[in-house]
């Protein structure tokens, strides 16, 4: 009896170390976050903050890997032929996660099936700024500088496909003003030729912009958002502005973490349920806030909802004004 009673534990032993639920719990080894925006950049503050208390949380290193080319999208590409563990994870904004489908004729990943969404992890208007040395003080003004000056005017943008880029697209289309488009590879260095006078006007994230208004080497003449952004309470709405056609005039930069498809949901949750934590603690929302940044939250199901809702929203636009890339 001893022996069939202690084959029979072995037995045991030996399914339980075969199930699922016997193995350690995710993660068991560094987590890889593929960030769409350079070191820096709005997109990239908000990945090293939660990476910072992420790791802390999890018990694991977390690695982030900025990789800011075409506008995002090859990040992106890369991440959806990722495994599906959990292990190498998106973060991204709206350019690659809604935009890319209606700006790029060929694209390596789809956002809405290649991707799982996990949580919306932050948000902000841009900012219109000018150089220093461009003779306005208003929207108002630029928009008259503009119209006397057909084509002469350049506006850098964050690159191709992002919503300083579609900003200032739809903004030309609304004011019936025209502009030369020059990309450029994520904010800081969109931000950097504006403020040495290379280009004239921007749309960019308050954290690209702030550093050089504060200089005097560029004015931030008003925001995206419908209502004035707490952050820089002090800057008019596009939609204050007085110009016509700009009375319901609204852009919100957003950026969150996806997975790949076929992730477990069981893995999706906990990510969820982990940065929903350490967006809602008190020192990571003073740091976003002083960044010019809203915390993010909620569900993945929500998360999903706004990448859908963007992606039409932008996909209009992009018809509209003719923003193809390619």
């Amino acid at each position: 009896m001893n022996k069939l009673f202690l084959f029979l534990l072995f037995l045991l032993f030996i399914g339980l170390m075969g199930s699922p639920s016997a193995h350690a719990q995710w993660p068991q080894k560094p987590i890889r976050i593929v960030v769409a925006a350079p070191g820096g950049s709005s997109v990239d503050i908000v990945a090293r903050l939660i990476a910072g208390e992420l790791r802390n949380r999890l018990g694991q290193a977390i690695i982030i890997d900025n990789k800011p080319g075409a506008g995002g999208t090859l990040g992106a590409a890369e991440v959806a032929k990722s495994p599906a563990d959990g292990y190498t994870l998106f973060l991204g904004f709206n350019g690659p996660l809604a935009n890319a489908p209606s700006l790029y004729s060929t694209l390596k990943y789809d956002p809405q099936r290649d991707f799982m969404p996990v949580i919306l992890t932050g948000s902000q208007p841009n900012l219109l700024a000018v150089a220093a040395n461009v003779p306005v003080n208003s929207l108002k003004e630029l928009v008259m500088l503009a119209k006397s000056q057909p084509g002469k005017l350049s506006y850098a943008s964050v690159g191709n496909g992002s919503v300083s880029h579609l900003c200032m697209e739809l903004l030309k289309r609304q004011a019936g003003v025209d502009l030369l488009h020059v990309p450029f590879n994520g904010g800081p260095l969109a931000a950097v030729a504006v403020a040495a006078g290379d280009v004239q006007v921007i749309f960019a994230a308050p954290s690209n912009l702030m550093a050089h208004v504060k200089s005097g080497k560029i004015k931030a003449l008003a925001v995206t958002s419908l209502k004035r952004f707490a952050p820089v309470s002090e800057l008019p709405t596009i939609a204050e502005s007085g110009v016509a056609g700009l009375a319901q005039f609204e852009a919100i930069a957003w950026n969150g973490l996806v997975a790949p498809v076929g992730t477990p949901s069981a893995i999706v949750l906990q990510l969820n349920r982990e940065i929903n934590f350490v967006l809602a603690m008190p020192m990571v929302n003073r740091k976003l806030f002083d960044a010019g940044i809203e915390a993010g939250g909620g569900t993945p199901e929500a998360f999903g909802q706004l990448m859908k809702s963007e992606a039409k929203k932008w996909g209009a636009v992009i018809v509209a004004t003719g923003a193809k890339i390619d």
